[in-house]
């Protein structure tokens, strides 16, 4: 048994998913930040658990070729980086590892190498940041968190941000330090400013400054605004107002305090509008490749009708759309799917169709409703697909389907799913779209096994939007409701049932069975009732 503050020398053999050293001593597993596989260190013991301890590097005995000194002089404390200590070459590795062993480990694979498209450059990459703001001693001040805390580690030019997006923050600082702006407080919810979101485009230069507040307003925003003329590309400013508790940055309502309340860029030759809702990679030179991986994966042909699903502002779906007979984008934020809908007309792209909705509940309805994709392309949150959506795609079974992951782990564990469902894996890649820091991107294509017989339908989008009402609460909340207070677990079969008898979903066909002959279970009433309390609670009867 290990013993807290002794320490210890060990060999660092790998690493962990977040990136740190790990080493075995006494058959523990010990994890070890800033260390590197191969070096020998002196280790101390600083929290020890059943099957595995946290240590932290004393001495570096035997030093690993890789390591190298830190260019950013806060590395050690901020959250936002991780690898400031070793060279590119060896970053790039660990990434690249940590992708096949997750597939390997969780997913059931047997790869022996996983190829990664490494960066041109991992200095002023990062188009977009999020500065959470702090005061101490009557004095504000803007940076990052420290890892694992919600303490704001002040930062003065961030290596991987463009010099621009440094010169934003300084600038609002000096305005709230000016004029006594008060710095929102987690503890209390007092305060007004929370956070300083800076966007910019790569190609257009074009700079969106959002600055998200507990209120409706902030003093003196015309001197702001002058002074942030100053900096090169400002194009316009955005208030968020955020007056929920919580760790969500951004709120549900926008106000343009000067400019469009967008920006423009250019990507895979096509022209995105972008809003401060909009997904957009923040990588812009590595996004373009990952995304001509991912759509020559895909192999597209004229008769293929595309469905992709978390499509944003519909960047990969609107790239796919030259090549396919039809492609259809499915995103949750109304915004996005605003900003896709008229990015598809500034292109001129006739043959993209965008609708909003959950893309689990949306997969399902456009698989009760007979669509079948011949492609499908799905690029989720890092908490990976939903069970309704891998329920939904197993059953379109499309010849082929592209991954795109920002976390290895769900990543694996959805393919597991899918292969259990007639689905195999021939191709993956991973991308490194964050140089110096811990998370990696993958594009991994899958196909169906003994895919069935495609039909061709016509697809009425406006059939497909969602109503307000069904907007409210996706299926896996409302399930989350019902189980958390009656203790019932409820399929999205009854969900539908009580839904429809509630008004709320008057579509034919939408949860009919496949043939005349079968039959479908009719939920339980006691069932019906804890649904119907759900349905009541998200405010949608």
């Amino acid at each position: 048994m290990l013993i807290k503050n002794q320490i210890y020398e060990a060999e660092i053999t790998d690493y962990t998913t977040e990136g740190q050293g790990i080493a075995h001593i006494e058959g523990c597993a010990v994890f070890v930040p800033n260390a590197i596989a191969g070096e020998r260190v002196s280790v101390r013991i600083t929290l020890v658990r059943k099957t595995w301890a946290a240590g932290k590097l004393v001495e570096i005995l035997e030093k690993s070729p890789h390591r190298v000194n830190r260019a950013c002089p806060v590395a050690k404390l901020c959250g936002g980086c991780a690898f400031w200590h070793m060279d590119y070459e060896e970053e790039c590795r660990l990434k690249a590892d940590r992708v096949r062993t997750c597939l390997n480990r969780i997913g059931g694979e047997s790869l022996d190498t996983v190829p990664i498209l490494a960066a041109p450059s991992w200095e002023g990459y990062r188009n977009k940041a999020q500065y959470p703001v702090a005061r101490d001693k009557g004095r504000a001040y803007a940076g990052f968190f420290r890892e694992g805390t919600h303490e704001v580690v002040e930062t003065g030019r961030c290596r991987i941000l463009p010099e621009e997006t440094d010169r934003v923050k300084s600038i609002v600082m000096d305005y709230v330090n000016k004029n006594r702006v008060p710095i929102y407080d987690e503890q209390t919810h007092k305060g007004l400013l929370r956070h300083i979101y800076v966007r910019r485009g790569a190609v257009s230069g074009q700079i969106l400054v959002c600055l998200v507040v507990n209120g409706e307003g902030l003093p003196r925003v015309s001197a702001l605004i002058d002074a942030l003329k100053a900096v090169p590309g400002f194009t316009t400013l955005v208030l968020s107002v955020n007056t929920r508790k919580g760790n969500a940055v951004l709120g549900d309502k926008f106000v343009t305090l000067y400019g469009p309340g967008y920006i423009e860029d250019t990507l895979c030759g096509l022209n995105f509008r972008l809003s401060a809702r909009s997904f957009y990679q923040v990588n812009h030179a590595q996004a373009q490749r990952l995304y001509e991986t991912a759509i020559s994966m895909a192999n597209i042909t004229k008769d293929d009708l595309v469905l992709d699903l978390y499509c944003g502002v519909g960047t990969i779906t609107l790239a796919m759309a030259s090549a396919a007979g039809k492609v259809l984008g499915v995103e949750v934020v109304p915004q996005a799917i605003e900003d896709a809908k008229d990015n598809a007309r500034r292109n001129g792209i006739e043959n993209a169709e965008f609708f909003c909705a959950d893309a689990g509940e949306a997969a399902l309805r456009l698989e009760q409703q007979g669509i079948r994709p011949d492609i499908i392309t799905v690029d989720p949150p890092r908490k990976g697909l939903n069970s309704d959506a891998i329920e939904a795609i197993a059953r379109m079974a499309p010849k082929r389907l592209v991954y795109v992951s920002c976390d290895p782990a769900t990543l694996a564990r959805d393919t597991a799913l899918l292969k259990a469902r007639g689905f195999r894996v021939e191709q993956v890649t991973a991308a490194d779209l964050f140089p110096r820091c811990s998370h990696v991107e993958t594009v991994c294509l899958l196909s169906k096994l003994q895919s069935k017989e495609h039909i061709e339908i016509e697809v009425k989008m406006d059939e497909l939007d969602l109503t307000a009402a069904e907007k409210k609460a996706t299926y896996e909340e409302i399930k989350a409701y019902v189980l958390e207070h009656t203790g019932l677990k409820v399929s999205s079969l009854y969900i539908a049932q009580v839904k429809q008898k509630c008004g709320i979903i008057e579509r034919e066909n939408y949860n009919k069975p496949k043939s005349e002959d079968a039959k479908q279970p009719q939920c339980p009433p006691e069932k019906e009732r804890a649904i119907t309390e759900a349905l009541k609670h998200f405010g949608m009867i």
